[in-house]
Order: C-alpha cells, then sequence, then structure tokens
C-alpha cells in the first residue's frame, strides 16, 4: 500500500501535477487515497478477525511517510480543522445512535454491568497513569498507547483536543497518534486473549452457557405474551373494559373479542358478558393474573382476524402532531375504533399503558376494520418516506449545541484547572439528551439508521487519515529506532490487566453467563470486532445485550477519562 502511494507520488509528471493542484485539492486528494486504501485494508480479515475502521490509520501513516520522505506538506490550521470536524459528526452520531437506550442503560437492570464496565476503564487509566509514573514515558505518547490500548478512537479524539486547548507543543499531538498507533493491534487482539483465558480458566462449555442464559432471560424478562380467556366471572357482567383494567392500565391489553361467532374490535366502553372470549396482550405474570379474575383459558378458540372484516396492521409513527402525546390522549380507540395490543420500541415489545408517550419511529401493532385503519394511519403518519428521511435542521442545531457546551469550562473541586467536555464531549452529551428527548417543537431528533452510519463513518475516517497522515513521518522510525516496541509491552499491560481482572471476578464472584462477560467486555472497549467475535461463539443475544447496555456509558467515560489525566498530570 505505501509501495503503491510512493511510486504514484515518485513519478515526476504525476508529482508536477500533485503539486501544480490547489492546496485544498492536494489535501482532499490525499485523504481521499487514504481512505480508499485504509478502508480496503480494514476489510482483510485473517480468520474472521480483521483491523476494521483501523485501517484508515494504518494507511494513514503509509501515506504520511511517504509524503514526508518527498517534502509535502501540509497546513496545519487546515488539517486541525478536518480532524475536528470528522471527530464532531463522529461523536454526534454516536450519541443519537444510542441516547435513546442510555438512560435506560444505567437503570437497576443494567447498574451491575455499567458499573464493571466503568472498572474496566478506571483499572485502565490507573494502569496508565502508573507507567507513565514508573517509567517517565511522556504524558501524551502514554495517553496514545492508552486509547490504542482500549481501541478508542473518540478517547484519542480527546485527548488531542484537550492538548491544543493548553497550547501544547505540535510534537505532543504526534506523540499521542503514534502512540495510539503501536497499540491499536494488540488492543483488538487482546480483547479476544481475554476472552479465551476467562473460558479456559474456569472450563466452560459454550452451549451449557448459552443454554442458561436463555432459561435465565425466560424466566426474569417480561416478554408481551398473547392468551385467549373466556369470561366467567358473573360479577363481570355488563362491565366495561376501562373499568377492569383491559386497555393497558394493568399491563394487560384486550385487543380482540369473540362474541358468538362475531369478532369484533373492543374499545375501552365495550361492555362485557359471561361467555365472551377476549385475546390478552401482556407480560406472562400479568396475563395469568388477569385470567384468575376473568375466567378460563380457552385453547381452540379462533379469534383471527382472516375471513373477517376486522385486520391487524403495524403502523409507524412519523407524524409531528402526535409525537410527544400518550395512548390515551392519542385516543384512537374512541376517535376511529382502533385498538393498540403492543408498541415496539427500539427492538423492544412495550404495553401500550395509556400514560405511555409516543416517540418517532415507534411501531403500533393495531386492530380495526380497514377503513378505520386508514384513517388512524393518517393520523399517525405511517410514512416510510419520513423513516428514511434527515431533517439537516435539528442536525446543526444539534452540533452547534454541542459545540457551545464542550466550551462551557466546568469547575471540579480538587482539579487544577477547570474541564470542558470539548469537540470530543459537547456533542456527545449533547447527542444523548436531544435524543432521548426525541423531539423539541417542529424538531425531530431522529436520524434514520443509514444516514447515521453514514455521517459517523465518514467522520471517523476524516479523523483517523488526519491522525495518520501527522503521525506517519516519524511512525517508522518510533518504531525501529525509538521506543516502539517497549510501548506495544505498555499497551499490551493496560489493555490485558483490567480486562482479565473484571472478567475473572465477573465470572467467579458475580457469577455471570460468560457471553454476557464476553458482550461486557467488548463493550467496555467499544470494540465492534471483539462483539462479532462473540457473536460468533453462539446465537445467543447475551453478548450484544451487554454490549449495547455498558457501551453509551463506557463511551462517554472514555471521552472524559483523558481530559481528567491531562488536567490531573500535564
Amino acid at each position: 500500500m505505501g509501495t503503491c502511494l510512493s511510486r504514484l507520488l515518485r513519478g515526476s509528471f504525476m508529482l508536477e501535477l500533485f503539486h501544480g493542484l490547489p492546496e485544498v485539492a492536494r489535501l482532499l486528494g490525499t485523504l481521499s487515497i487514504i481512505a480508499a486504501l485504509g478502508l480496503s485494508l480494514g476489510q482483510l480479515k485473517i480468520k474472521g478477525i480483521g483491523l476494521g475502521i483501523g485501517g484508515v490509520l494504518f494507511a494513514g501513516l503509509a501515506a504520511g511517510h511517504v509524503t514526508h520522505q518527498a517534502g509535502i506538506s501540509y497546513p496545519a490550521e487546515t488539517l486541525g480543522f478536518v480532524r475536528d470536524l470528522g471527530l464532531i459528526l463522529f461523536v454526534y452520531c454516536i450519541g443519537v445512535q444510542v441516547g435513546p437506550g442510555f438512560f435506560s442503560a444505567l437503570r437497576r437492570q443494567g447498574l451491575g454491568l455499567n458499573l464493571m464496565a466503568a472498572a474496566i476503564v478506571v483499572l485502565g487509566a490507573v494502569t496508565a497513569v502508573t507507567i507513565h509514573l514508573v517509567t517517565a514515558v511522556p504524558l501524551p505518547a502514554i495517553l496514545g498507547i492508552f486509547s490504542g490500548a482500549v481501541t478508542n478512537t473518540p478517547s484519542l479524539g480527546a485527548a488531542q483536543e484537550i492538548l491544543s486547548g493548553l497550547q501544547a507543543p505540535q510534537d505532543a499531538t504526534t506523540l499521542i497518534g503514534l502512540g495510539y498507533a503501536v497499540a491499536y493491534p494488540f488492543g483488538i487482539a487482546g480483547i479476544l486473549i481475554a476472552m479465551i483465558l476467562v473460558r479456559v480458566l474456569f472450563r466452560l462449555s459454550i452451549p451449557r452457557e448459552a443454554a442458561a442464559f436463555d432459561e435465565e432471560r425466560r424466566s426474569s424478562v417480561a416478554v408481551l405474551e398473547t392468551l385467549d380467556v373466556a369470561i366467567q366471572n358473573t360479577n363481570l357482567e355488563g362491565a366495561n373494559l376501562r373499568q377492569i383494567g383491559l386497555f393497558g392500565e394493568d399491563g394487560v391489553v384486550a385487543s380482540r373479542l369473540l362474541r358468538g361467532e362475531t369478532l369484533e374490535v373492543p374499545h375501552p366502553d365495550t361492555r362485557i358478558h359471561v361467555g365472551d372470549i377476549l385475546h390478552l396482550v401482556g407480560p406472562r405474570a400479568d396475563i395469568h393474573r388477569m385470567r384468575l379474575f376473568l375466567g378460563q383459558v380457552v385453547e381452540n378458540a379462533s379469534l383471527t382476524t382472516k375471513g373477517t372484516d376486522v385486520r391487524w396492521e403495524r403502523l409507524v409513527v412519523t407524524s409531528k402532531e402526535i409525537l410527544g402525546k400518550t395512548i390515551a390522549q392519542a385516543n384512537l380507540a374512541d376517535l376511529y375504533g382502533v385498538v393498540i395490543s403492543r408498541v415496539t420500541r427500539a427492538g423492544v415489545d412495550l404495553v401500550p399503558h395509556p400514560a405511555l408517550r409516543l416517540e418517532f419511529g415507534d411501531i403500533l401493532n393495531t386492530i380495526g376494520k380497514p377503513a378505520d385503519l386508514s384513517q388512524a394511519a393518517t393520523m399517525i403518519g405511517n410514512s416510510q418516506r419520513r423513516l428514511q428521511q434527515v431533517e439537516l435542521v435539528p442536525v446543526f442545531l444539534g452540533l452547534l449545541l454541542g459545540i457551545i457546551l464542550g466550551s462551557v469550562p466546568l469547575f471540579v473541586p480538587g482539579m487544577p484547572a477547570p474541564m470542558k467536555l470539548g469537540l470530543a464531549g459537547g456533542p456527545l452529551v449533547v447527542a444523548l439528551i436531544l435524543s432521548r428527548i426525541g423531539h423539541l417543537g417542529p424538531f425531530v431528533w431522529f436520524m434514520p439508521p443509514a444516514v447515521n452510519e453514514a455521517l459517523r463513518e465518514l467522520g471517523i475516517v476524516l479523523f483517523l487519515s488526519v491522525v495518520g497522515l501527522t503521525s506517519g513521518g516519524k511512525f517508522l522510525d518510533t518504531l525501529i529506532n525509538g521506543p516502539g516496541l517497549t510501548w506495544m509491552v505498555y499497551g499490551a499491560i493496560i489493555t490485558l490487566v483490567p480486562l482479565l481482572a473484571v472478567g475473572i471476578y465477573a465470572r467467579w464472584v458475580v457469577k455471570l453467563n460468560y457471553l454476557s462477560v464476553c458482550g461486557l467486555l467488548a463493550g467496555s472497549m467499544t470494540d465492534p470486532p471483539a462483539l462479532a467475535f462473540a457473536n460468533a461463539l453462539s446465537p445467543s443475544e447475551a453478548p450484544a445485550l451487554a454490549y449495547a447496555t455498558v457501551y453509551p456509558l463506557v463511551m462517554c467515560l472514555r471521552i472524559l477519562v483523558p481530559q481528567i489525566l491531562v488536567l490531573l498530570l500535564w
């Protein structure tokens, strides 16, 4: 790769043509070559493991080495702008992606996982500081090694940005990039090694762990189920469904009613009679509690909508007029004769409680007659085009708010100087908050997944390309003639010590399922290749669930920790 680029630039005609281009065109051309070669390199895999987006960094290092040898340079201000723009785009899109699940991940059910993930971050920071104090490795280098050892690019960006804010010399920024590049390869492999060592140490069986997780999940997760129940309680004769809590008030919804041979869509004011059969939707415990109150389970009841004038349809919330309204305020049952049987949000089924507020992208399972469903769909929106369309005004407003928040000095007791969230932390925090809010007046903070991924990838590619380009001139010399190999060893220590310590604790003391341990370790390093490795062990959802639970908090900590280290040690 470096040889190809070298030949391309050494050709006299090409070199003259390259030098004849405007400055911006030269830089964009170089970054385009780096991006194309780096993304191609990242797709190469050995036994399923590859560099991924890290390939862009190494392509940038090769390009930096070649351009340094050829005497080609670029203005530091322009490179800094491109680097910061990429970083802002990346962290903002990350925040929008994880925001809806961030705060729920901090609740009680995810508290234990998040505490262990936070412990991995803190142990890594303590290990890095110890190495810095004992070996006298320069602080910028140890910050880069720390970021590379945990394969976290936003951490690298945060460290570079705060050093720039402290007017550190240009060599400091270069050292960070070099340390990151040297430690990054083992950072990827080290996570997999830690997973394997935990498995070998405890002699674990993957199939048994998967079966144990599935059994535990079935017994503890309130998955929505359905049940057909015949009314036998004579005290309920003539009572309406609202009175007995069958419209979500008590966690159960009656979505269909069979009276004789007629299938009906029940309304809150529908009166029930002995012999009626209700199709109930809700968590298993709530359904069976309601069944004891209502009557008897009917095994072979035909409450299917097939062959009747009643239809079942999924409608997606896309209308701005209904955003933020509760299900009770939407009042589809009274207005259109349509019943919501469940709400699917971010892949999770929710009971349509009357107080549940509707958010953009919610999928409503609805029951009603075709004409009524059509009217309800108009009110709800149900526009696939809106789901794929990005509104740029909220995006730019979010970026602006993030930049402003990142510039606000935060005075923390005991700190020698005020801390700032910076360009890495400000946009991230704002995106987390705005995506959790969902909408504010006419502004919808939802971003289609495809658009989010495209902007996120563009941002990280720009960032890594510039980091590699600015660090490449000294990379080989540092690796061969300098302390590069020693830095690799330090990076391996920073990678393995926290992962093994917390991984063994999670399995031995907490008795956490091994597949969940793998997801915890991958999430604590915010490393998708490690998650892919864990997913390949078993079709179980355990690794992905643990990864998603800890990822948002860890991403925030990874961005904040380098800033704290700089303020304490610079």
